[in-house]
């Protein structure tokens, strides 16, 4: 808009100019008056130009803010890159990890899905704590008793020849069945089969493990997994209740790690009181040596008191001597009388 003014009034100023050229040159016989109309299209040029350097001057200040704005407007676009850029190595990152933790899951599903590998993890969950919690000589594992059956792991409890025994087991089939059931009468199928899942390990450890006077009650049956620990407690009450009657205990990780805690402190404490004999004897002896050292302290006293007497009396006699010394040193003897008086005698 600005331009077409600009060029509007250029060539306004160049019609004027070319018709004030134009008209013919009058006589010269007196003087004519300026046209007025001359001086409009003057004031009109200068008003032109006006506009045309104040015109310039938008144009330079609109060209200095144009260049400001792309220069901070690639400045941020170039900082939204580099911070695109590193959400996308973080992205990455993620990603990989997704697809390792992925690789897991499924190997832990391919385990778990696995009768025999799901045992050896249950088992190897309950080796490494009790490995945790006891020292080697209290515990074995895969140990041989009397009737030939081999229980995951026993525990030696000092002063009790029967041993204790933790087997491992993992009912996870019946409670996958019971996840997914959509029906009632799924859902009471796999009720049962819980039920007798878990019966069926518990009738297996009593009968196998609980040997009278090699086995103490009650025998453990571990269930390494916290859910389905839970899910036995909130929903099959009357299981856990037939196993304790069986004279075994149902635990998780947690309460066998507690467990294991409690029997390291009571053993502890029971082999404390079989050296209590020992520790007594041993207070005696000290006691002795300490009396002994009464009475050897007490003669030395004995001792020091007489050379304090000694010394005492030493004092007394040196200071008696030097006294008399000092007597004698004092003495004047009588001068020595002339010989002629021993004459005259």
């Amino acid at each position: 808009m600005d331009l077409a003014l600009i060029v509007l009034a250029v060539a306004v100023v160049v019609a004027a100019l070319i018709l004030a050229f134009a008209r013919p040159k009058a006589a010269l016989p007196e003087p004519v008056a300026p046209d007025p109309r001359l001086d409009e299209v003057i004031r009109g040029q200068g008003a032109i130009a006006e506009q045309f350097r104040q015109t310039s001057v938008q144009v330079e200040a609109l060209k200095q803010r144009l260049g400001e704005s792309l220069t901070e407007n690639a400045t941020k676009t170039a900082e939204t890159l580099g911070g695109i850029g590193a959400r996308l190595t973080v992205i990455d990152e993620a990603q990989k990890n997704i697809s390792a933790l992925s690789g897991q899951v499924v190997s832990l599903q391919q385990v778990l899905s696995n009768k025999q590998a799901r045992g050896a993890f249950g088992q190897a969950q309950m080796e490494e704590i009790v490995r945790d919690g006891l020292p080697p000589s209290l515990y074995d594992f895969q140990f041989t008793l009397s009737n030939r059956n081999r229980p995951d792991c026993i525990i030696r409890i000092p002063g009790n020849k029967a041993l204790l025994v933790i087997d491992s087991k993992f009912p996870l089939e019946a409670f996958d069945a019971l996840r997914r059931a959509a029906s009632d009468e799924e859902k009471k199928a796999a009720l049962a089969l819980v039920r007798s899942s878990v019966a069926k390990h518990v009738t297996d450890i009593a009968d196998k493990y609980l040997i009278p006077g090699e086995v103490q009650t009650p025998a453990i049956m571990f269930v390494p997994s916290e859910s389905l620990y839970a899910d036995l407690h909130d929903g099959f009450a009357d299981v856990i209740q037939k196993a304790h009657r069986a004279n075994v205990i149902v635990v998780s990780p947690n309460i066998l790690m507690l467990a294991i805690n409690t029997i390291h402190t009571v053993m502890k404490d029971a082999r404390m009181r079989e050296q209590a004999d020992l520790i007594k004897k041993e207070v005696g002896a000290l006691l002795n040596d300490v009396r002994l050292l009464a009475e050897r302290v007490a003669k030395l006293q004995t001792h020091f008191n007489q050379a304090d007497t000694d010394i005492k009396n030493i004092l007394i006699s040196t200071s008696k001597i030097t006294g008399r010394a000092e007597k004698i040193e004092k003495v004047e003897l009588a001068p020595q009388e002339a010989p002629s008086a021993l004459t005259k005698n």
